[in-house]
C-alpha cells in the first residue's frame, strides 16, 4: 500500500466545464472504485456542494457521499476508500477539519496507503504541511495553521504570472510567496489553473494544461512544465520559522 494524491490546483478552467479539464485524471486516479467521500466543508452551504459535485462525476458513474451527511463525520472518514477534498475558503476549511477531530484520521490513512486523496484548490492546500501560502482570507482562525502534510513542500493553486501592464499597486503572486520565503525554508509550486500534482508512492509528476513556477530561498524561481518529474521534492525537509 503507497501513497495516493491527486493534487488539482483548481477545479475549474475558463471555458469549460467544472472538473472537465481534468476528467480523464479523475477517472484514471479512481481506478474501479465509484463510491467516493466527499468533504464540503470549505463552503458554507454543505449539502447544495455534495450535490454538485455528484452531478459533475455523474458521467463517470460514481456516487458521492457527503461526509458532513454521517452522524459521525470521522467514521465516515474511517470507512472511505476515496476522500475528495473540494475547493472554497481554506482556513474555514482546516478549521472544520480541526472541529471535527479529523486531522490525525486523514493524515494516517493516506500515509498508510488505505485511503486515496484527492483535493482541489483549499483541498491541495490542505496536503501541505501547512496553510501560510493559500491565496485566501482568514475568515476563521483556526487553532493553528498545520495541515495534512501528505507532501512536504508548500503550493500555491491558481498561481497567476506577475502582468507587466498591470497598473494594480498590491504585490504579485510571486512576491507574496518571496516574502514567505524570507521566513521560512520551504520550497513553494505556484501552480497555474489547469495543473496537478500525481503522487503514487515516491513518484510525483505535474500534469495538466498548464505548468507551474518552483519557489526557492537563494534561487531563481523554476519554470516547470507539464510531464515534469518532481520526484525528488518528497526528499526535502521543510523549516518553517527560519527568517533568512
Amino acid at each position: 500500500m503507497v501513497m495516493d494524491l491527486l493534487l488539482l490546483s483548481n477545479s475549474t478552467v475558463f471555458g469549460l466545464r467544472p472538473l472537465e479539464h481534468a476528467l480523464h485524471a479523475v477517472h484514471a486516479f479512481l481506478g474501479n472504485v465509484r463510491l467516493v467521500h466527499f468533504v464540503p466543508y470549505a463552503l458554507a452551504n454543505h449539502d447544495d456542494y455534495t450535490a454538485r459535485v455528484e452531478e459533475l462525476l455523474a458521467p463517470l458513474g460514481i456516487t458521492i457521499k457527503g461526509v458532513h451527511a454521517n452522524a459521525s463525520p470521522r467514521q465516515a472518514v474511517e470507512e472511505a476508500r476515496v476522500l475528495y477534498v473540494g475547493g472554497g475558503n481554506s482556513f474555514r476549511l482546516l478549521n472544520a477539519f480541526q472541529q471535527h477531530d479529523l486531522l490525525d484520521t486523514v493524515r494516517r490513512r493516506v500515509t498508510a496507503g488505505d485511503l486515496r486523496y484527492m483535493g482541489a484548490s483549499a483541498g491541495s492546500n490542505m496536503a501541505c504541511p501547512s496553510l501560510r501560502t493559500t491565496n485566501d482570507m482568514p475568515i476563521v482562525q483556526p487553532r493553528s495553521f498545520e495541515a495534512f502534510g501528505l507532501i512536504p513542500f508548500q503550493i500555491n493553486p491558481h498561481y497567476l504570472d506577475p502582468d507587466e501592464k498591470s497598473t494594480h499597486m498590491g504585490e504579485t503572486r510571486a512576491r507574496r510567496i518571496e516574502e514567505f520565503l524570507e521566513e521560512n525554508d520551504v520550497p513553494v509550486l505556484g501552480m497555474r489553473e489547469g495543473s496537478w500534482l500525481r503522487r503514487h508512492g515516491s513518484e510525483l509528476r505535474l500534469e495538466g494544461i498548464a505548468g507551474a513556477r518552483l519557489f526557492s530561498r537563494n534561487a531563481d524561481p523554476q519554470e516547470i512544465v507539464p510531464g515534469t518529474d518532481l520526484s525528488w521534492l518528497l526528499g526535502i525537509t521543510a523549516r518553517f520559522d527560519q527568517p533568512a
